[in-house]
């Protein structure tokens, strides 16, 4: 696919592999869509396609929050297990699933709209020639960054009980406005692979060479995140009252109520 006046104006190269808005889902149905009427790709959409991630998100946590966590991101499951608040032994098997979960959404993007998503790109999140590097890893490590922050905000102990599944898709929503025109906002390991994979088995285009700058920017920032969260959140009574508290069992394998 050829770069048209109706491209996104990031688009460099071929939009294909460009980052552009490769968005799981509602990107390559919007695509379809605007290529079938001959329309642009506006600010509209890129609100449309955050929207989607956003209410997608919040569902799950309300859904699948009590059952397992909904640990849908490998940078928050990283996060909890750096800071002690999810075993280690469990990441590996929380990993596995959360790729797994993101092959086969990509595979249903395709049973749903046909091969035209994958023409369209397969929501494969990439950067265009003009963007080096660093700058793309810097956009995942930010937005990546801002959702883990939020995250643990929203489970410490003192946060409004109640609304964590609503902070954490608002704060998605805002996270991919400003970094999809630089990678297409992935902020998330999972969804990064899943459609590559799919898209090379599909046979399309894939800069693999891409993928550690996205996975390695946004697990970097998952840990960064829990570590500077718990440096700001917990105070000298807080330490005093982990200090005189009994010993704790051993964590549960979903995300703690409470940090």
């Amino acid at each position: 696919m050829t770069c048209t006046a109706g491209s996104p104006r990031w688009c460099s190269g071929r939009c294909d592999r460009s980052s552009d808005l490769r968005g799981v889902g509602s990107v390559p149905a919007l695509l379809i869509v605007n290529d079938a009427n001959g329309s642009t790709f506006s600010g509209s959409d890129l609100g449309i396609i955050s929207l989607a991630f956003a209410t997608i998100v919040v569902v799950t946590v309300y859904v699948f929050g009590y059952i397992s966590g909904n640990h849908i991101n490998p940078a928050v499951t990283l996060g909890l297990a750096a800071t002690k608040k999810f075993p280690w032994s469990e990441v590996p098997s929380y990993l596995a699933a959360q790729v797994l979960g993101a092959v086969a959404g990509a595979f249903a993007i395709v049973g749903v709209l046909g091969m035209k998503a994958s023409d369209m790109g397969l929501g494969v999140a990439a950067y265009g020639d003009a963007i080096p590097w660093y700058q793309a890893a810097f956009a995942e490590f930010i937005g990546t960054f801002l959702l883990v922050f939020a995250v643990f905000g929203v489970i410490y102990r003192k946060a409004a009980p109640g609304w964590a599944g609503l902070a954490i898709g608002m704060v998605v929503f805002a996270a991919i406005i400003p970094v999809a025109p630089t990678t297409g906002a992935s902020i998330n390991p999972a969804r990064t692979t899943g459609p590559m994979l799919v898209q090379q088995f599909l046979g399309g285009d894939i800069s693999w060479e891409q993928w550690p700058v996205y996975v390695g920017a946004e697990l970097l920032a998952g840990v960064a995140a829990a570590l500077l969260f718990g440096y700001i959140a917990h105070t000298k009574q807080d330490h005093a009252v982990e200090t005189d508290a009994p010993p704790a069992e051993a964590p549960a394998a979903a995300v703690p109520s409470e940090v």
